[in-house]
């Protein structure tokens, strides 16, 4: 069976972007490998941080958290005066979601990208 192993994400500064994502998801820092830094999650795969000069189209990364670490990451964004949503389009500002019974809230990273944090994944 085929696992993600890592993805590359186009960043305006890619320091600035991976750095972002560990501290709010409170992950080990960044590791430089080649022109990339990585951010690994908890099944092991990585967000490897790319610099990219031009237009950086946005993307979507969800994570799966527990209640406790949605708590503590939900407290950073906060923390950070960010602005999140209950919907993927910006829909219901400085509001979170409940759907499928758990909680889930959407947040901008330093180039853009939509990344989301739930606590059930979709479907319940």
């Amino acid at each position: 069976m085929a696992e993600l192993n890592h993805t590359i994400v186009h960043s305006h500064d890619k320091r600035a972007g991976a750095t972002y994502l560990a501290e709010i998801l409170d992950l080990k820092a960044p590791a430089e490998f080649g022109p990339f830094l990585a951010v690994e999650v908890a099944n092991g795969v990585t967000l490897d941080y790319a610099q990219f000069g031009g237009d950086v189209a946005a993307q979507h990364y969800a994570f799966l958290v527990t209640d406790d670490e949605f708590d503590a990451a939900f407290a950073r964004i906060v923390a950070h005066g960010q602005t999140y949503w209950a919907g993927p389009g910006h829909q219901g500002e400085n509001e979170i979601n409940t759907n499928d019974g758990g909680r889930g809230v959407y947040f901008d990273d330093p180039s853009g990208h939509v990344m989301e944090i739930l606590t059930v994944p979709y479907g319940g």
